[in-house]
């Protein structure tokens, strides 16, 4: 029965693997016993939650391309030519 509850500790490590879907189920299964009695471990698999969706959200969002644009990029360069010219 022991082997069911974990420290806060390890808590945090299943729910950080249940976040990225590689817990197992019985890690799962601990987690939620001890999510039930821990409030504060509660709180932060929300949290944890709430970052990892913002994060794909942006992440899968068009309206920030993850590379620089012509103009940035030709700024970028004449600054680099101009710093190995002196």
């Amino acid at each position: 029965m022991s082997k069911l509850f974990v420290s806060c500790e390890e808590a945090t490590a299943i729910c950080n693997k249940n976040q990225y879907k590689e817990a197992s189920f019985w890690e799962k299964m601990k987690l939620q016993i001890h999510l039930f009695i821990c409030k504060k471990c509660g709180l932060y698999s929300k949290q944890n939650a709430t970052i990892t969706k913002v994060c794909n959200r942006y992440l899968d969002s068009d309206d920030h391309p993850h590379t620089l644009s012509e103009h940035d990029k030709e700024i970028m360069q004449h600054s680099i030519e101009e710093k190995i010219d002196i």
